[in-house]
């Protein structure tokens, strides 16, 4: 009962934030059943719409993972958008060095210093400081996220790795190190099956990290209860400079999966604010590997398919943006929904128990 629970729940948060925003568009003068089926032709509509949305939702999906995995160790990692410009930058700069190297190990040395670049962003002053000083991994992570974004601006601004030129872009890495496409079915998109096998490896060694292994065991107590695991025999502080850097290690992966099968070089402002959308994926997945996938699908159905709503329905690019923070806003707040039944119930049961007069 508790796990259909579970699953029935994010489903109405997401039903009735639908409805509120179809009445939303009704009294704005739209129509909500042509603006919402522009919005699911746009999604899935043709193969090339799936293949965009399975593009848009591979970086939420990898970095919902390493949030969901913090989460369930009881720390909240706000700062993923920060790793994953921090992965995507060092997957670029060992992309367009180091080009003596074969395709496919060059391939996994930009994988690696993503992973390792994003991994230790988290790790060593998120981690270490809420570890032995107990400072905020809230604020730490926030802090640090902007550190990174800037420092990766500077970098292709002006900086050391801009390409000639006035562009703020950084040089294409090797092209051995691109990831091909499909080239029939999804031909049109930049979707690469390099990239979804690699994301399908990330979800099944999160769930078995997490569910089948001593460690991912310790990580759960530590976020159950730190103290009850302390007095366990686990090591809590470790525990918690692991889990932030694992954490981390999910958000550089799909930046560097991202330049690698999408972007190619770092360009100015190419985050959409992943980071950020991934705290919402590992929320309404409650924090299961499993669902992370299906949660990264649908807020990457959102994106794809509101770009479409807005050309075909020729609704305002702000409306769009509304009827997306509306749906992430009841989302998130998918717990007033027990709550309202529970008052209704109670209610309910004190005029039953009151006489009629």
């Amino acid at each position: 009962m508790k796990a259909l629970q579970s699953i029935l729940l994010p489903v109405a948060a997401s039903l009735v934030a639908i409805v509120i925003g179809a009445i939303l568009v009704a009294a704005l003068g739209y129509n909500p059943v042509s603006v919402y089926g522009s919005l699911i032709s746009g999604a899935f509509g043709s193969l090339g719409n799936l293949g965009n949305t399975l593009t848009a939702s591979l970086p939420l999906i990898i970095i919902g993972l390493g949030i969901a995995l913090s989460f369930q160790s009881g720390l909240f990692n706000i700062g993923a958008d920060g790793q994953y410009w921090i992965g995507a930058t060092a997957a670029v700069w060992v992309g367009y060095h180091f080009t003596s190297l074969p395709g496919w190990l060059h391939m996994l040395f930009c994988l690696a210093a993503g992973m390792i670049a994003g991994a230790l962003w988290a790790g060593i002053v998120p981690g270490l400081t809420k570890a032995f000083v107990g400072a905020h991994e809230v604020i730490t992570t926030m802090m640090m996220s902007y550190i990174a974004i800037l420092f990766a601006r500077y970098l292709i601004e002006g900086g050391p790795m801009q390409e000639k030129g006035y562009i703020p872009q950084s040089p294409l890495i090797a092209s051995n190190t691109q990831f091909p496409y499909f080239t029939q079915g999804f031909a049109r998109s930049q979707l690469s099956p390099i990239s979804i096998l690699i994301a399908a490896l990330a979800v099944i060694v999160a769930w078995f990290l997490l569910y089948k292994t001593t460690l991912g065991f310790s990580l759960r107590s530590v976020g159950l209860n730190a103290r009850a695991a302390k007095y366990a025999g686990i090591r809590v502080k470790l525990h918690i400079v692991i889990a932030l850097a694992l954490s981390g290690l999910f958000a550089g992966l799909a930046g560097a999966v991202q330049m690698l099968g999408v972007d190619h070089q770092l360009l100015d402002g190419f985050s959409s604010n992943y980071g950020y959308t991934a705290i919402v994926v590992a929320l309404l997945a409650r924090n299961n590997p499993l669902a992370v996938v299906i949660s990264g699908l649908f807020f990457g159905a959102l994106t794809t398919g509101g770009q479409n709503m807005q050309i075909v329905s020729n609704v305002p690019a702000s409306l769009t943006n509304v009827l997306t923070g509306l749906i992430i806003f009841f989302v998130g707040c998918e717990r007033i929904i027990p709550q309202v039944i529970g008052w209704y119930r109670r209610r309910r049961s004190a005029r039953a128990q009151t006489p009629a007069s």
